[in-house]
C-alpha cells in the first residue's frame, strides 16, 4: 500500500495511526525509518504512533519497528486450519520447491507442514528418491507414491500437527545424512532467525537441519516479520526460502543480505 505524500501529510493523527495499523497487518512488520519517509513524517512521530497502537493492542512494537500483535506468540494453530489457508501461494511455493529436488536416487527430509504436504502430493514419481518424515499425513501419501523409499521417522505424534517429535525422533535423525532437507515454519525475521510455539518442534527440527547438506524453507509470505517462541535455525542455517510474491520487498532485501537464496514462487 503506498500513500501520496501530499495525501499522507494532511492526515490526521488518528487517521495516520489507523493507515499505520493496517500497514503492519499487511506488510506483517513495518520499521520506523521506511514509515516515517512513507507518510512524510518524523521517525519520532511514528514511535508515538507505535506507542498508541500498542496501548490499544493492535501491534507490538519491536526494535527498529513494529509487528501484528499476534506475531510473537505461544499459539499454534492446528494442520488442518493451516491446510485451509493461503492453498494457492503454498501450490506455488511447492512447485517452485520442485527445482531444489536432490537429482536421481537423491535423499530428502519432509518435515510436517500444510506447504511441505503440498511439495509431498506433486513429487515426480520418475525420480527415485529417499524420503525421510515425521509427518503422518506426508508419511500416508508418500507410502503408496511410485519411486519414492519412504523412511518414517518415529516418536511421539503432536496432535496439532500431526508430526512425530522428541528423543527418539532426534535418534533417528542423528543417524541420517541426506542431500536437502524442506521445512516449515511458523516464523522467520531477520533478528529471531527460524521459530515455532513449541519446544519439541524446535528440537526437532533442529535435528534436521543437522542431518542435511542443505536447508530450505518453505512459507508463504505471512511468516515474514512473525516471531515465534523458539527459534530452531539461525539465518545463517537456512541456504534457500521459498515464498509466495505478496512478500515484503524489504523484508526479502533483508534476508538476501544476510546470506539466503529468496526464491520468489
Amino acid at each position: 500500500m503506498v500513500w501520496p505524500t501530499e495525501e499522507v501529510t494532511a492526515l490526521y493523527p488518528e487517521e495516520r495511526q489507523h493507515a499505520i495499523a493496517t500497514l503492519v497487518v499487511d506488510r506483517g512488520r513495518i520499521q520506523v525509518a521506511a514509515v516515517a519517509e512513507e507518510f512524510g513524517v518524523t521517525m519520532e512521530t511514528v514511535r508515538r504512533d507505535l506507542a498508541v497502537l500498542e496501548r490499544a493492542g493492535m501491534l507490538r512494537r519491536v526494535h527498529g519497528g513494529a509487528v501484528p500483535a499476534g506475531a510473537l506468540t505461544l499459539v499454534e494453530t492446528g494442520l488442518g486450519e493451516r491446510h485451509g489457508t493461503r492453498s494457492e501461494q503454498k501450490r506455488k511455493i511447492a512447485a517452485a520447491a520442485l527445482d531444489l529436488l536432490p537429482a536421481v536416487e537423491g535423499s530428502l527430509i519432509l518435515d510436517g507442514g500444510s506447504t511441505t504436504a503440498a511439495l509431498a502430493e506433486i513429487l515426480p514419481s520418475d525420480r527415485r528418491l529417499y524420503v525421510a518424515s515425521n509427518s503422518v499425513p506426508i508419511a500416508t501419501r508418500l507410502s503408496v507414491t511410485p519411486g519414492i523409499t519412504l523412511h518414517v521417522l518415529g516418536g511421539r505424534v503432536r496432535g496439532i500437527t500431526q508430526t512425530a517429535v522428541g528423543d527418539s525422533t532426534i535418534r533417528a535423525l542423528a543417524d541420517l545424512r541426506v542431500d536437502v532437507v524442506f521445512l516449515g515454519t511458523n516464523g522467520m525475521s531477520s533478528g529471531h532467525g527460524f521459530s515455532t510455539p513449541d519446544e519439541a518442534e524446535a528440537a526437532t527440527k533442529r535435528a534436521m537441519v543437522r542431518a542435511a547438506q542443505r536447508t530450505v524453507v518453505l512459507a508463504d509470505s505471512s511468516k515474514l516479520g512473525r516471531e515465534h517462541l523458539v527459534r530452531f535455525a539461525a539465518i545463517e542455517d537456512v541456504d534457500v526460502l521459498v515464498t509466495d510474491a505478496e512478500a515484503d520487498p524489504a523484508q526479502i532485501a533483508q534476508l538476501e543480505e544476510s546470506g539466503i537464496e529468496v526464491v520468489i514462487a
